[in-house]
């Protein structure tokens, strides 16, 4: 079974214009794509987002990389119930900004940002290993940063 990691690196708006351009980075954006290949959850940087699954089936895949992750159906449930606990929840504006200008991490429980929301739950579903990613101890979970860290336990190089 597959998920895949998508990475926003179209010219969008004017936020994205500025995610690149903090990030030093193609990438604005993060989405999990389910097996299905049309579910896609996660949570976008507009100023009333929230937690939320979409269809997408027609896309413009010139503005996404993919990186395809083997994954269990176990994983794949850890994730859907770590989507459901937090389903609407908000976008962390305040937090992904204090912590790109303060020494430490700012979270607020209920709000995420799009990369953040993808690593927390990769890591509870075992994705990703704890031990060696330690999502916890990084300030900066930047779509950027994101890509290389599930480029680097990506072994196979499923890149599409």
């Amino acid at each position: 079974m597959r998920i895949k990691v998508a990475f926003y690196k179209g010219k969008g708006d004017y936020l994205n214009g500025i995610v690149r351009w903090w990030t030093k980075s193609i990438y604005s954006h993060a989405e999990l794509v389910l097996p299905d290949g049309i579910t896609w959850i996660g949570i976008s940087p507009f100023l009333k987002s929230k937690v939320a699954s979409r269809k997408k089936l027609i896309i413009n895949y010139v503005d996404w990389d993919f990186i395809t992750l083997d994954v269990t159906q176990e994983q794949v449930d850890i994730i859907m119930e770590f989507f459901e606990d937090t389903e609407g929840h908000g976008y962390d504006w305040v937090g992904m900004l204090l912590s790109q200008f303060l020494p430490c991490k700012i979270k607020h429980k209920r709000r995420w940002y799009c990369s953040e929301w993808i690593a927390y739950a990769l890591r509870i579903a075992c994705v990703f290993e704890w031990r060696i990613i330690k999502i916890y101890d990084r300030k900066d979970l930047s779509p950027a940063v994101l890509h290389e860290l599930v480029k680097d336990i990506n072994h196979e190089g499923k890149e599409i």
